[in-house]
C-alpha cells in the first residue's frame, strides 16, 4: 500500500498526474513553511521548494537532491478555500485546496456570533466543499442551538464534546474525503482534530477569561490521515476575518431560506427593501426570518460584487500588462530587423 493511499489517492489525480511531463513523482503537500513545503509521495514523506502551493495541493515533484525536491507543477485543483484579503487588495488567500468537507467549529462556552458563521458557510460552499457545522466543548457551556439551526438551513448540525467524546462518531458520519477544520481562535477546532484522531497531533490552548477570546495556538496548516476512516484531516489556524469571495451561488446556498421565500415575492426584481408584495419582508414582519439574518444576507451580497468587481479589474489590468508587453518585444524585434537590413 502507498502511503499516497491514506491521503486521498485516487483515478482522479492519476489520470491528471499522467497528463504531465514523464519524470516527475507525484505528491500531495501536507504543509507549508516560507517557500517551503512537505509533501507526501509513494517513498513517503520528502521536502520540496516553492511559493505557489497550500496544503491539500496535488504537485508533480522534480528530484533535486537525495531528499530535496523542486515544484515541476501543481494539479488543477477540485476546490479550494479562498478568502478575500483585507483593504484594497483584490488578492485572495487559500487556506487549503482539494477539500471535500469544511467543519465549521462554534464554541458552546462563547457568545455565538451568528453573522460570523454565516460567512464560514459563504466562504465553504463557495470553495465547492459541504460545509458540517460542529458544536464543540457541548459539556462546558451551552448555546442556542436553533438559532445555529435557522442560520445554517440545509447543513449538517452536531453537538461534540472532545473531552467525553460525545457527539465525535455523530460527527464522522457526515465527513467524506480530505476534511478541514475552520472557525475562530478557541473554537476548539485542533482539540476536536485531536479527537477524531484519536491522539494529540495538533496544539491546543484555553481561551482567555478576560473576553473568551482564543490564542493562536495552529500556526499552519498541517494535512493528517485519520486512522482506518480514508479520511484526511487539515487543521487551520484561527481566522480572526472572513472575507467572502465566491459568487452570489455560494450566497444564496448559505441563505436558502431566503431564495426560498424570495420566489413568491410579487417583482423577480425585488430587492427586499421596500417593495410591495415582498414575501421576504412579510416573513420578518411575521417573525418567520429575522431581521439580523436578512442584513447579512444583503451584506455579503454587497461584499461579494465588490470583490468580484475587483477580481475583475485586476484581470483585465493583467491582460493590459500582458499586451503591452507583447507589443513591446515585437517592436524591439521589428526595429532589430530593420538596422539589420
Amino acid at each position: 500500500m502507498s502511503p499516497l493511499d491514506q491521503y486521498g489517492l485516487d483515478q482522479h489525480w492519476l489520470t491528471e498526474f499522467e497528463k504531465l511531463t514523464p519524470g516527475s513523482v507525484l505528491g500531495r503537500v501536507v504543509r507549508v513553511d516560507r517557500g517551503e513545503f512537505d509533501a507526501v509521495t509513494g517513498d513517503g514523506i520528502v521536502r520540496g521548494a516553492g511559493t505557489r502551493t497550500c496544503a491539500g495541493d496535488w504537485v508533480a515533484l522534480r528530484p533535486h537532491s537525495e531528499r530535496q525536491f523542486l515544484l515541476a507543477d501543481i494539479l488543477p485543483r477540485r476546490t479550494a478555500i479562498e478568502r478575500a484579503c483585507a483593504g484594497s487588495s483584490s488578492e485572495t488567500q487559500v487556506l487549503g485546496a482539494n477539500v471535500d468537507t469544511v467543519v465549521v467549529a462554534v464554541a458552546s462556552d462563547t457568545t455565538v456570533d451568528l453573522g460570523r458563521v454565516e460567512r464560514y458557510l459563504t466562504l465553504v460552499w463557495g470553495s465547492g466543499a459541504v460545509p458540517v457545522l460542529a458544536i464543540t466543548k457541548a459539556d462546558s457551556g451551552t448555546v442556542a442551538e436553533d438559532q445555529l439551526r435557522a442560520c445554517a438551513p440545509g447543513v449538517a448540525v452536531c453537538r461534540t464534546s472532545a473531552l467525553s467524546g460525545d457527539g465525535i462518531d455523530s460527527l464522522t458520519t457526515h465527513l467524506r474525503g480530505t476534511v478541514a477544520l475552520i472557525g475562530p481562535s478557541g473554537s476548539g477546532k485542533s482539540t476536536l482534530g485531536n479527537a477524531l484522531l484519536d491522539r494529540s497531533a495538533f496544539v491546543t490552548g484555553d481561551t482567555r477569561a478576560a473576553d473568551s477570546k482564543g490564542r493562536h495556538t495552529t500556526t499552519h496548516r498541517e494535512l493528517v490521515p485519520i486512522p482506518d476512516t480514508g479520511l484526511t484531516l487539515l487543521d487551520t489556524p484561527g481566522l480572526r476575518s472572513v472575507g467572502v469571495q465566491g459568487s452570489e451561488d455560494a450566497v444564496a446556498s448559505t441563505f436558502s431560506d431566503i431564495e426560498e421565500l424570495a420566489a413568491s415575492c410579487r417583482f423577480g426584481d425585488c430587492a427586499h427593501v421596500h417593495e410591495p408584495g415582498c414575501a421576504v419582508l412579510a416573513a420578518v414582519d411575521s417573525g418567520e426570518l429575522t431581521a439580523r439574518r436578512l442584513g447579512n444576507y444583503r451584506k455579503l451580497l454587497r461584499e461579494n460584487a465588490w470583490a468580484t468587481s475587483r477580481h475583475d479589474a485586476r484581470a483585465r489590468s493583467e491582460k493590459l500588462r500582458e499586451f503591452k508587453q507583447i507589443s513591446k518585444s515585437l517592436r524591439q524585434k521589428y526595429a532589430a530587423e530593420r538596422k539589420v537590413r
